[in-house]
């Protein structure tokens, strides 16, 4: 009888142990893919983002250069006609670049592209990566 219980407290021990070891694999193997798919998403090439209308890049290109007065001024006459995931990124650079001069409006635009941007926009990785500077 106690011969039989300890053989069974021992395959219960074994399992619960495997059950564990199966679910720490998993989480790692999920991190894993988070990984690979922030990796991959990090290199986005913004200029091949869609929602850019055609002939608009070389005033974009001519504004960013410009800085951040240039970009904002750029944003309030072409922005409306500008679609996600690119307007999320443009907004972004924006974001970036009046960061120091305006850090009140930069939190207000981040947190404005975040809310309408979902997580699984090209845009996204970005976005998690600026979040913790503009909380």
């Amino acid at each position: 009888m106690i011969k039989g219980l300890i053989t069974i407290a021992i395959i219960a021990i074994v399992a619960l142990g495997a059950w564990q070891i199966y679910e720490y694999w998993e989480k790692v193997q999920d991190q894993k893919q988070d990984a690979a798919k922030q990796a991959a998403a990090a290199q986005v090439n913004p200029d091949s983002l869609p929602g850019l209308p055609d002939g608009w890049d070389q005033s974009l290109q001519t504004a960013e250069q410009g800085g951040a007065d240039t970009l904002g001024k750029w944003l309030k006459t072409y922005g409306p006609g500008v679609h996600d995931p690119r307007k999320a990124w443009i907004e972004l650079d924006y974001v970036v670049m009046i960061s120091r001069q305006d850090p009140q409006e930069a939190k207000r635009i981040f947190a404005d592209v975040r809310d309408r941007t979902p997580q699984d926009s090209p845009v996204w990785p970005r976005i998690h990566d600026l979040e913790k500077s503009y909380q």
